[in-house]
């Protein structure tokens, strides 16, 4: 499979795909070592982690560099690199306070009966991760879920594979990790034969593949847990802090190049305030610097150039249906890789696909609202529920809408957040995700199923139990 290089449009690295075989191959090897890996117990999954890391520094420089071409992004791959290594020291630290099943107890409707728990994980555990974030959302799952006792069959995205090379060197340096951790490599194909082949699967990306993953684990009757699509809005109340909030709306819009899932794609402006903040913020994306020379600047091209289509599209959408283009507005060819400078637009409403969709591109919609009660309703509008943002110099009065809002995390007076604070359990919901939070906790404790172990301290019941002629 020949890969496309973002900068420069050019196809300038070539992956070989799994086959069939291969996955046939991967799967027994792991379902052979996981016992092995879940018996030897946490202590020494902990060990060969912590070993992992070692090998992980050592390949640190090559893996950011892989990750750099991979996304056209210099600083936040090496942001990444250097967060995961966060993860991993991270759960170290805190998989092994979790995992202690609870003594043996009474039963509350049964006095005579004791009850004990077995934690029993996952043989094999499917990751598959989109390209926004290649080494984060690959391992964001894995991680946890190798420390609960399961292997892990993973497969990033094929958009961003480079990276790969540079982390399975790591792994394939620590014997007893490379039995219980395979990557795969390939496209969509490979990803069924992955879902075909685990026990429970783990997906991030795009709400389309996510249903069809969700319809094909429920054929299997197998869990999955899917952090999908979201369309987060923004609700900025009249009095808002104007200097902090067009800070925050046009970092966590269109930093990264607005190619993550939990980027501001949707602002609702008070009336009051809505020339004043559009002024602010068209002032400040004006001055954001692309990176046209890798070396400087604050925001790189598109990633993938399908993506690149549709934020075009939803940019001449609106257009055509009466929104105005304040700054930036078009994706443009630069020696082959693809820009889209940040683009604030006005007079949006719902019936314009850039309020609607998720667009997954530097745009920032705006629209302003009278009552609070019409910002909540237009922040619910539509299938997402993954995040969204309330912005108020009173904090009840913000939480009182953040209650009211129907999504899995909402961060007041900033953006994005969730990125940041990764021990804050959330789910997503309507059709941004379903499954255990991949935050927190939780993030370790959904990769065990639990079995009750029942212990009768008295005689059991006869028979004469069931007699008729007796009181209840």
């Amino acid at each position: 499979m020949k890969i496309r290089n973002p900068r420069n449009g050019t196809y300038d690295y070539e992956m070989l795909v799994d086959t069939v075989e291969s996955l046939v191959q991967k799967e027994e090897e792991l379902r052979a070592a996981q016992t092995d890996w879940n018996t030897k117990g946490i202590a020494f999954r902990v060990s060969v982690v912590q070993d992992w890391i070692v090998q992980f520094q050592k390949h640190q420089e090559e893996i950011a560099e892989q990750l750099s071409v991979d996304t056209a992004r210099k600083r936040i791959s090496e942001v990444e690199v250097k967060g995961i290594l966060g993860l991993l020291h991270a759960w170290c630290y805190r998989a092994p306070q979790l995992l202690s099943p609870p003594e043996e107890r009474p039963s509350a409707s049964a006095s005579s009966v004791m009850i004990g728990q077995q934690w029993i994980p996952y043989s094999v555990v499917g990751v598959i991760s989109p390209w926004n974030f290649p080494l984060l959302l690959a391992l964001i799952d894995t991680v946890p879920a190798l420390l609960a006792g399961c292997s892990v069959l993973l497969k990033p995205s094929e958009v961003t594979p480079r990276f790969m090379d540079g982390l399975e060197k790591s792994i394939q340096a620590i014997p007893e990790l490379n039995k219980v951790l395979k990557i795969c490599r390939g496209g969509a194909e490979v990803g069924k034969e992955v879902v075909n082949r685990a026990d429970a699967i783990c997906f991030t990306g795009s709400v389309e593949t996510g249903k069809k993953i969700a319809a094909a684990c429920a054929a299997r009757f197998i869990p999955a847990f899917l952090e999908l699509g979201g369309k987060d809005p923004a609700i900025v109340l009249d009095d808002a802090e104007m200097e902090i909030t067009t800070d925050a709306v046009l970092r966590s819009a269109v930093g990264a190049t607005g190619q993550a899932c939990q980027s501001l794609e949707r602002i609702y402006a008070h009336e009051s305030i809505y020339d004043t903040f559009l002024k602010r913020l068209v002032a400040k994306a004006k001055a954001v610097t692309m990176t046209i020379n890798p070396e400087k600047g604050q925001m790189g091209p598109l990633i993938f150039d399908k993506q690149a289509e549709k934020i075009q599209h939803h940019i001449d959408d609106a257009v055509a249906k009466g929104a105005k283009v304040l700054t930036g507005g078009k994706v443009e060819n630069i020696e082959g890789g693809l820009w889209c400078p940040p683009t604030v637009i006005s007079e949006v409403d719902h019936n314009m696909k850039v309020m609607t969709e998720e667009t997954f591109g530097p745009l920032i919609p705006v629209m302003k609202f009278t009552e609070i009660s019409e910002a909540i309703a237009y922040a619910n509008h539509g299938e997402f529920g993954l995040s969204a943002s309330v912005f108020s110099a009173d904090k009840q009065k913000a939480l009182d809408i953040s209650y009211q809002i129907e999504a899995g995390a909402i961060s007041i007076n900033d953006g994005s957040l969730t990125n940041k604070v990764y021990d804050a359990e959330k789910n997503s919901f309507k059709h941004s995700g379903i499954g255990g939070s991949r935050m927190g906790d939780a993030g370790f404790l959904r990769f065990f199923r639990k079995k009750a172990l029942l212990f009768q301290t008295a005689a059991p019941e006869t028979m004469a139990h069931f007699e008729e002629d007796q009181d209840a």
